[in-house]
Order: C-alpha cells, then sequence, then structure tokens
C-alpha cells in the first residue's frame, strides 16, 4: 500500500508559522526552519514577559508614587507604611495616577496619611 501523506494539513500548519514570521528580516520570514525557530522562541518571550509587563508596571508605580512623596516630606516606604496603618484601600496604580496627574488630590491623601 502507498504511504499516504496529509499535505493539506502540512502545508497549512507551515503557512500558519510563515504568516507569523512576516515582517522579520530576510530568511527568518520565509525560510520555513528559521522562521519556526523565530517564531517558538517569540512566543517564549511573549509569555514570559506577559508576567514581566506586571512587574515593570508595579516598578514604575513605586516610583512615580516615591517622587511625588519626597517633596512633601516622605519617603516611599514611610507613605507605603501609614497609608496601611490608617486601613486607606487604594493601591499603587491608583496612587501614581493621581502623583502624576491630579497633584493637589495626592497632596490631600499624602495630607490624610501624616
Amino acid at each position: 500500500m502507498p504511504r499516504s501523506v496529509n499535505n493539506v494539513a502540512s502545508r497549512a500548519k507551515r503557512k500558519k508559522v510563515l504568516k507569523l514570521a512576516k515582517g522579520n528580516f530576510l530568511s527568518r520570514r520565509n525560510v520555513w526552519t528559521v522562521a519556526k525557530n523565530t517564531i517558538e522562541k517569540g512566543l517564549t518571550y511573549a509569555y514570559r514577559d506577559r508576567k514581566v509587563k506586571k512587574r515593570d508596571f508595579r516598578s514604575l508605580w513605586i516610583q512615580r508614587i516615591n517622587a511625588a512623596v519626597r517633596p512633601l516630606g516622605l519617603t516611599y516606604s514611610e507613605f507605603i507604611g501609614k497609608v496601611n496603618a490608617k486601613g486607606l484601600q487604594i493601591n499603587r496604580k491608583v496612587l501614581a495616577d493621581l502623583a502624576m496627574n491630579h497633584p493637589d488630590a495626592f497632596k490631600a491623601v499624602v495630607e490624610q496619611v501624616k
């Protein structure tokens, strides 16, 4: 019996990967083995960096809060300690947004905490 090959499915799988590789440079976009490696590595980075993005944003919020409370006579750690001691239910994302876009409201929060 002759060997049966599902060429339609194989071609579809390759086309899917080559479509994802669109926009890459030289052989990374049109040579199957190179494109496959590129896409696998890119998807790995995408998975990893969805988690890293959360870390990066938290770090950014902390820096913004720290920069905003320093002129008001506090450090970040003192400020967050006092926020938690007062029992304020306000997260770092909102605090950073207030510090950047609504400095008067942020100053009111700091005065309430002091």
